[in-house]
């Protein structure tokens, strides 16, 4: 609980510190540290750490993950693709939470979510497996029908939606993606899921997600990193969970 939440959660915040790996990884620098990121992160309203180790290890690295994930006071999630390397990875770390995402070695950043449904026997046995250690399981899902009852169905009590097509739009446009994710957001609700969201939310179209009352988190990351450039880390941590908050508040 936070000074942001002095009565219980309203939204939760999980800082995705990829981009702070980025940053050291450009110059092959001890700095700056991820773990004393996510710590900062946390002091400064942070629910959770979400962190993607990717399968070329171009920004957070095994051994970042190893020494952050006993050092958190809130939860560590960790996001993986649906490869046997990374759930057996994910099972001798435990953190608590695993977001299972598509991953493609040639793509910038994730470019939409995992498709369950071509896909279903796989994640469901990474979705087993990963409950079998007692690790609690989301999904990186558009926000569509089929892929929200493929999520449920596979045993997944987590989806998160994937917002990367509503940051990209505008106008009209933008309009539709966000009816597209309300729609999500319900649909995920009537089958049972906690239901979160993220990609691409910064400062200025976060409010309109935020306020959507049934998502439980947002995972933001390269947003922050960029802000804090300016605004210092904790500053910029602490300035988008007012926003959220604010939005939801001011929604309900």
């Amino acid at each position: 609980m936070s000074f942001l939440q002095p009565s219980g959660p309203v939204i939760d915040l999980g800082v995705n510190i990829d981009h702070v790996a980025t940053l050291r990884n450009a110059r092959g620098t001890v700095y700056p540290d991820p773990l004393r990121a996510a710590l900062l992160a946390e002091q400064a309203g942070a629910d959770a750490i979400t962190l993607h180790l990717r399968e070329d290890r171009r920004h957070i690295r095994d051994a970042d993950v190893i020494a952050i994930a006993p050092r958190l006071i809130t939860r560590m999630n960790l996001e993986a693709a649906v490869t046997a390397e990374m759930i057996d990875f994910a099972c001798r770390i435990k953190p608590s939470d695993v977001c299972l995402v598509p991953e493609k070695r040639h793509e910038v950043t994730t470019e939409g979510g995992l498709d369950v449904v071509r896909y279903f026997k796989e994640v469901q046995a990474a979705v087993a497996q990963l409950q079998g250690e007692g690790i609690r399981v989301s999904l990186f899902i558009d926000a569509d029908e089929a892929q929200i009852a493929a999520a449920a169905e596979a045993g997944a009590p987590v989806i998160e939606l994937h917002t990367g097509r509503y940051a990209d739009a505008d106008g009209a446009a933008q309009r539709g993606e966000l009816e597209r994710i309300q729609a999500g957001v319900l649909a995920g609700v009537r089958r049972g899921l906690k239901v979160n969201a993220g990609h691409g939310l910064h400062y200025s179209n976060v409010q309109a997600i935020a306020a959507i009352r049934d998502i439980a988190e947002l995972n933001i990351g390269h947003a922050i990193v960029a802000h804090a450039v300016f605004a210092g880390w904790e500053n910029a941590v602490r300035e988008m969970k007012a926003i959220m908050v604010g939005a939801r508040l001011g929604a309900t």
